[in-house]
C-alpha cells in the first residue's frame, strides 16, 4: 500500500507557516501591489519573526543552518506559501540560493554563513538575452586574468539584484560555463534600471553589465566548465517547490475564493454556483489543483529516493504552470466584471499566474523535453 499520511512534526510545520503567511504576509499585500515596494523595515521584521519560528531557509541542509527538510516537505510549505505574494516569501523565508550550499574554504563564511544569518541577500544570475530557456546559449564571458578572471557581458531579469550583495553568476571559460560569486561593489560591475513587469509586483528585476569586472581567483564556484552541471544538480527542488508547489498553492486560493462566491451572488434570482456551467469551471479546477498536486508530491518523492525525476519535474513545471493559468482565467470568468476589477486581488493573480508558464523553462521547452525522453526511452511513469 502507498501511505499518503504525514508525521505529526511535519502537519504541525505545515500549519505553521499557513498561520505565519494568513496573519503576517497576506495583509501586506494591498499596499505593496500599490506601491510595488516593500518596507525594508517590514521586510527586516518579517525575517526576525520567521527565524523565530524556524522557518528562515528551511529548504538548506542543517549543517548549514537551514532547515533540512525533504523534498517532499520543502513542496507542501511552498503550497502554502503560494497563497501570498512573491516579495513576501522572498523577505520572510529566506530565497537563499541552493547553489551556495556548494561553497568552499573561505566563502563559506563570506556568502553561505552570511546569508544563512540573513545578513546579505545572493541574488542567482543565469539569465541573458540570448539565453533564457537556452540556458547553455550564455554568452557573458570569463577571462583568465593572471590568477584571476575578467567577465564581460550581461545578464537580465534578475530578481532582487537591487536588493543583493552578490550574485551568483554564469559565465563561459576555456573549459566551459562556470560559477562564480560577485560582489555588488566589484569594479566594472554596474546594475541596470528596474525592467518593469506586469505582475509579482514589489519582486524587481534588473539587468546586470559586466565590462572587464576583475574577480579573483577565489570567487570561482566550484570547478571550472561545472557550473551548469552544478546548477542543474539543484534545479529539480527548485522547480518543484517554487513552480509546482507554488502554482497549486496560489490555485486553491483562487478556487476556495471562487466556490465561496458562487455560492454568494446571485443572478436570475438564483446564486451562480447552481449554473451548471459555473459547476463545471468549479470542477474542472478542483480536479486540476488536485492531479497537479498529486504530480508534485511524486516527483518530489523520486527526488527524496535519489531517483533521476528529471522527465518528471519537467511533466510538473508544464502541467501545474498550465493549470495555474486555467484556474485563474476561470476565477476571473466566475467573478465576471468584479474578477476583473482592480478593487478584488483576482486580476493580480491572473497577472502573476501568467509568468510561471515562461520562468524555468518554457512550457513549449518543456515539451520538447518529455517528448524527446519519451521518444529515446519510451513511456515510463511509474
Amino acid at each position: 500500500m502507498i501511505d499518503f499520511s504525514l508525521p505529526n512534526e511535519a502537519q504541525m510545520l505545515i500549519a505553521t507557516v499557513k498561520r505565519f503567511v494568513e496573519k503576517e504576509l497576506n495583509p501586506l499585500e494591498d499596499e505593496i501591489e500599490r506601491t510595488n515596494a516593500i518596507d525594508p523595515s517590514v521586510a527586516d521584521g518579517l525575517k526576525r519573526k520567521a527565524r523565530e519560528l524556524g522557518l528562515w531557509a528551511m529548504h538548506m541542509p542543517e549543517e548549514t543552518g537551514g532547515g533540512g527538510l525533504s523534498t517532499v516537505e520543502f513542496c507542501l510549505v511552498n503550497e502554502q506559501i503560494g497563497r501570498t505574494k512573491d516579495v513576501l516569501a522572498r523577505r520572510a523565508f529566506g530565497h537563499v540560493p541552493s547553489i551556495l550550499a556548494r561553497c568552499t574554504g573561505a566563502q563559506r563564511e563570506k556568502y553561505l554563513h552570511t546569508a544563512m544569518r540573513g545578513d546579505i541577500h545572493v541574488s542567482v544570475a543565469m539569465s541573458e538575452p540570448e539565453a533564457g530557456s537556452d540556458a547553455n546559449g550564455i554568452r557573458t564571458t570569463a577571462r583568465r586574468n593572471g590568477e584571476g578572471w575578467i567577465l564581460n557581458g550581461s545578464k537580465h531579469f534578475i530578481s532582487d539584484a537591487d536588493v543583493a550583495s552578490a550574485y551568483i553568476v554564469t559565465a563561459r571559460c576555456e573549459e566551459g560555463i562556470s560559477c562564480f560569486l560577485v560582489d555588488r561593489d566589484t569594479p566594472g560591475l554596474e546594475v541596470g534600471p528596474m525592467q518593469e513587469m506586469m505582475g509579482h509586483r514589489g519582486t524587481h528585476q534588473h539587468g546586470l553589465f559586466f565590462t572587464d569586472c576583475q574577480i579573483g581567483p577565489e570567487q570561482l564556484l566550484g570547478e571550472p566548465g561545472r557550473g551548469m552541471s552544478l546548477v542543474l544538480g539543484l534545479i529539480n527542488v527548485a522547480r518543484l517547490a517554487y513552480v509546482g508547489a507554488r502554482a497549486v498553492g496560489m490555485a486553491s486560493k483562487l478556487l476556495e475564493m471562487s466556490a465561496e462566491y458562487a455560492q454568494q451572488r446571485s443572478q436570475f434570482g438564483a446564486p451562480i454556483g447552481s449554473f451548471q456551467m459555473v459547476q463545471k469551471m468549479l470542477a474542472d479546477m478542483q480536479t486540476e489543483i488536485y492531479a497537479a498536486r498529486m504530480m508534485v508530491l511524486n516527483a518530489a518523492w523520486e527526488v527524496d529516493q535519489g531517483r533521476d525525476a528529471r522527465e518528471k519535474v519537467s511533466m510538473v513545471k508544464l502541467f501545474a504552470s498550465e493549470m495555474l493559468g486555467h484556474v485563474a482565467d476561470s476565477a476571473v470568468q466566475i467573478f465576471g466584471g468584479m474578477g476583473y476589477c482592480t478593487d478584488l486581488p483576482i486580476e493580480r493573480y491572473f497577472r502573476d499566474a501568467r509568468v510561471f508558464r515562461l520562468y524555468d523553462g518554457t512550457s513549449e521547452i518543456h515539451r520538447i523535453l518529455i517528448s524527446r525522453t519519451l521518444l529515446e526511452k519510451g513511456p515510463a511513469l511509474l
